[in-house]
């Protein structure tokens, strides 16, 4: 990518990535990531455990150094070296992450006093519209509530890109549901641009119009869902005339039953041939398509979740 073609895109993408490669020791944790990512989305990051979705999500919000490659955030060097960097990014990690002992207005004074944008008053209303009272320690809130704060601390920074890792991960269903609503509640109000982590497809699927499959520490897919959707085909058709089916289309993902054969493919609007019958995709069936080809000719190096700073 050539400096004018990244000047031009500075003001269309709110996250590009240019051949974005992490090591740790020896194994790859991202390797070669190349990524434009719209302003102003929902964009839903998926892929199984060890695929470099942390290891992604802490390159772009400047925890971690690239090893090869760069990332950039709104035309600037996702690097947290500066008031005004650490400003850009509001970084939910894993676990949503609290001081345990602290109160949680003392949560939000911290928050006033390290960033330049904070705003006091968003983050008073929104827990107490959350019915979260400030006098009460992190660690005796629910799991529920203890997202809703952490989340809290990531909007009342006011950024340009909210990165937001498993944030409902260790929530139950009801819990999940309510926390991703008041998200896209805040989005709408504030026109962020997001980037999600999470494993429950079906949920993102709600509250997303952007799709990045991730595994093996590359980039499987990235679009638009609905044009990725309306551009796959579950093909379905005869166990012995499996050529047939793709018709110059891409395959993705192939099973075979007893008398039949399922083909996932690319096929972009292109004539089915006689004897097979095509279907529409669900998100969730389009993201396990890819993973399972993935599976198939990728072999995993990546670590389950980035070694501490300790060990590296």
């Amino acid at each position: 990518m050539t400096d004018t073609d990244r000047a031009g895109m500075t003001e269309a993408y709110a996250l590009e990535a240019d051949r974005l490669s992490k090591r740790y020791g020896t194994v790859w944790g991202l390797r070669d990531c190349d990524l434009a990512l719209p302003a102003g989305r929902v964009i839903a990051l998926v892929g199984p455990n060890g695929a470099g979705k942390t290891t992604f999500l802490r390159l772009v919000a400047g925890l971690l150094a690239p090893t090869n490659g760069q990332v950039r955030v709104f035309g600037r060097p996702a690097l947290a070296d500066t008031p005004i960097a650490l400003a850009r990014v509001g970084y939910v990690a894993q676990g949503q992450p609290l001081y345990r002992r602290f109160r949680v207005a003392e949560l939000l004074r911290m928050g006033r006093e390290l960033n330049l944008r904070w705003d006091q008053t968003l983050a008073e209303q929104r827990l107490a519209d959350l019915d979260i009272p400030l006098r009460r320690k992190a660690g005796a809130l629910s799991g529920g509530q203890q997202a809703q704060v952490a989340l809290t601390l990531a909007l009342a920074k006011r950024p340009q890109l909210l990165v937001l890792d498993e944030p409902v991960a260790s929530l139950d269903p009801l819990a999940r549901r309510e926390f991703l609503q008041d998200l896209m509640r805040s989005v709408a109000d504030d026109g962020l641009t997001v980037v999600l982590s999470s494993h429950v497809v079906a949920e993102l699927e709600r509250v997303c119009d952007y799709l990045v499959v991730l595994a093996g520490g590359r980039v499987q897919l990235a679009g638009e869902i609905d044009e990725l959707l309306a551009a796959h085909r579950l093909l379905v058709g005869p166990r012995t005339n499996t050529s047939a089916a793709v018709n110059g289309s891409h395959v993705v993902a192939v099973t075979h039953g007893d008398r039949h054969t399922n083909v996932v493919a690319r096929t972009d609007g292109s004539p089915i041939l006689p004897g097979w019958d095509a279907h529409t995709l669900d998100v969730e069936e389009l993201v396990l398509a890819y993973l399972q080809r993935t599976r198939a000719i990728i072999p995993s190096e990546i670590p389950s979740e980035p070694p501490s700073e300790a060990a590296r």
